[in-house]
């Protein structure tokens, strides 16, 4: 008893932020439609920057996805994208 199996400052934050650019200018249901489609377990939230409709903030988990995968996913709705870099 008093054994501590594992502290919880020990568990590594497995969420990593991304920001991806679109080349397309999607209106706001096509953007909507987008951020829905990312939503899944692997990733936390996705969102469009309020008036940068061209660049979008992706929360994933690391442990699960790669940022390859994260573009993967938003180039597979039928958008050009790329990949800027962590926030």
């Amino acid at each position: 008893m008093g054994e501590v199996v594992q502290s919880i400052q020990n568990v590594p934050n497995k969420n990593v932020e991304i920001i991806v650019h679109v080349d397309e200018s999607l209106d706001e249901l096509q953007r909507d439609e987008l951020v829905t489609r990312l939503q899944e377990e692997a990733i936390n939230s996705a969102e469009f920057c309020p008036l940068r409709y061209h660049l979008m903030l992706v929360n994933y988990d690391r442990g699960i996805l790669t940022s390859q995968d994260v573009l993967g996913r938003v180039m597979s709705n039928n958008i050009n994208a790329k990949l800027i870099g962590p926030v």
